[in-house]
């Protein structure tokens, strides 16, 4: 048995993020104030996670249980080693995205700041509370709760376009929520007597086969905020929302909380030995191989920056799913590797979107060509996130993606050694020109003029310091590896 630690520490990493909210509102006119307010939740929050990582690294559990609502089905926080893997990653990116968002908002001169900061803040609280969920209720309430927290911030500019986007947006998120994941969490319940997540699974001799594939399916399409096809279209068109939104809330906290979701239902709800019995991790892995090999395709295609990131992410994480359902040890540790280090490369490659905006207001690919001779630091930061994504050294995306390589043989599942491969390759074929013509144009081929430089410092060192954090993760993938080979480990040892 795993020894269980009972402490309000996750609940007060939750709560962190609340507070700061009213000290936001309450220092609304007096700017300098509010974004310290952010910076002060921020450092509390990623305190407080970061201080369970030695507990939790050495083989306890940590629980807190907030209400007992239902019979037998509590609001529960557990901290496990997958759980916090994710809210480290998440809480910490909080901290640079804090920083890249006062210098986009203020260069900007936008509106509705105030607004803008509770609603991030609220948005990290649901994530901590999804990432630390005992069982499928509380991850339920948490997610929804992170769906209408970030609606506001889809919708930020408030015009036509951001209106139509967050429209889209609630229709997809709440649609699939309610649609498949709500009904398919009673029936779990009615099968098994509780909603529990555990090592080995609760679906195990509590349900038929075809009921076990059919709840599956409804969980993985169910929890829409993981993109898969083909239910995505949510993610391009929420790229209207500010870059910063962008960057933290669509490429690490709402899209990677749909992918958690999964990777935790699959693991803690069905289980690996059932889902390998019933060869249910088979058709999850083609579900996910054909969203990451048509999300890459149509990536290629598209000429506003933004959105080709987007479709970039879209096939990024169903990485984490695939790795999940591929079963096996390596497989399992690049799945979660990948929320991490995915999360560091892809968050610069929006915040060097970003820039380039406030700098030139060009948001084109296009329109891109020699703009590395004007903006070098921010289009070297630009380079080294797009290895990370391709999966190339000396970048962390390597590491995970060599662990989902080796998952895929230890499983003998070689078409899906063949997908990850191809998906590396137009990877690169995506990004890699967008570096070059930056970088290597003709002298008569650049769009700048002397007039164009880098954006202000408060945009330009999260993409540096985003970029230089990938490239450390080469080095020492500590303590993500660390945690994704202990969550492993119970999840196929039972411990």
């Amino acid at each position: 048995m795993v020894p269980i630690i009972t402490s309000i520490k996750p609940f007060l990493a939750v709560l962190t993020s609340v507070a700061g909210v009213f000290l936001i509102i309450a220092f609304r006119k007096r700017r300098n104030l509010r974004e310290a307010s952010t910076f002060l939740a921020a450092l509390v929050k990623f305190g407080i996670v970061a201080s369970m990582v030695p507990v939790v690294l050495d083989g306890h559990v940590i629980d807190w249980t907030i209400a007992e609502v239902l019979p037998n089905i509590p609001i529960k926080l557990r901290v496990d080693a997958f759980g916090l893997l994710f809210a480290l990653v998440s809480s910490s990116l909080w901290i640079i995205t804090s920083v890249y968002s006062v210098g986009y908002m203020r260069g900007l001169s936008e509106h509705s700041q105030t607004r803008y900061f509770c609603f991030f803040a609220l948005s990290l609280s649901a994530t901590i509370g999804v990432s630390f969920s005992a069982n499928l209720l509380t991850m339920y309430l948490f997610y929804e709760m992170l769906s209408f927290a970030t609606y506001p911030l889809v919708t930020h500019h408030q015009d036509p376009e951001a209106q139509s986007s967050g429209r889209k947006y609630l229709f997809y998120i709440l649609g699939s929520s309610v649609g498949f994941v709500l009904p398919a969490m009673v029936v779990t319940y009615l099968c098994t007597g509780t909603l529990d997540f555990t090592a080995q699974g609760v679906a195990s001799g509590n349900m038929t086969i075809q009921t076990g594939l059919a709840l599956t399916l409804m969980f993985v399409f169910g929890f829409a905020k993981s993109g898969i096809m083909p239910l995505h279209s949510w993610l391009p068109a929420a790229m209207v929302a500010p870059t910063p939104v962008s960057a933290l809330l669509h490429a690490v906290a709402v899209v990677k909380v749909g992918a958690f979701c999964i990777f935790r239902v699959l693991t803690g709800i069905f289980g690996a030995g059932f889902l390998s019995d019933a060869d249910i991790g088979g058709i999850v892995c083609a579900v996910a191989a054909f969203t990451i090999l048509i999300s890459s395709l149509i990536a290629m295609s598209q000429d506003e920056l933004k959105r080709r990131l987007a479709f970039s992410t879209i096939g990024q994480l169903s990485y984490i799913i695939l790795g999940a359902a591929l079963l096996t040890p390596s497989g399992m540790t690049g799945g979660m590797l990948h929320i991490a280090m995915h999360a560091f490369g892809k968050i610069t490659l929006f915040f060097c979107a970003g820039a380039i905006y406030v700098s030139t207001r060009i948001k084109h690919i296009s329109g891109m060509t020699g703009i590395g001779k004007r903006m070098p630091v921010t289009m070297t930061a630009f380079f080294i996130g797009a290895l990370s994504v391709i999966g190339l050294p000396p970048c962390g995306g390597f590491i995970g993606k060599w662990y989902l390589l080796l998952g895929t043989v230890e499983g003998a599942r070689y078409a899906m050694l063949v997908v990850l491969l191809a998906s590396s390759l137009l990877n690169a074929a995506y990004f890699l020109p967008i570096v070059y013509k930056a970088f290597f144009c003709a002298p008569g081929e650049s769009l700048f003029t002397e007039g164009i430089q880098e954006a202000p410092i408060w945009c330009l060192v999260p993409p540096v310091a985003t970029a230089l954090i990938s490239i450390c993760l080469f080095f020492y993938p500590q303590p993500f590896l660390g945690l994704a080979k202990l969550a492993v480990k119970s999840i196929l040892g039972g411990g």
